[in-house]
């Protein structure tokens, strides 16, 4: 996993975070699998990449 998000990322995780969108939980920089995802949430079984 990387300790630095990219410009994009943080743009994005700024708006996501603190269930800003929705109400909605993400999670950051996930393992899924044998993958590690850049934002996750579980509860609508969505997964964002950037």
């Amino acid at each position: 996993m990387r300790k630095e998000l990219t410009e994009t990322e943080k743009y994005l995780w700024k708006y996501l975070r603190n269930k800003q969108i929705g109400g909605f939980k993400f999670r950051r920089q996930q393992p899924v699998g044998r993958y590690i995802v850049d934002f996750i949430n579980f509860e609508k079984k969505l997964i964002i990449e950037v």
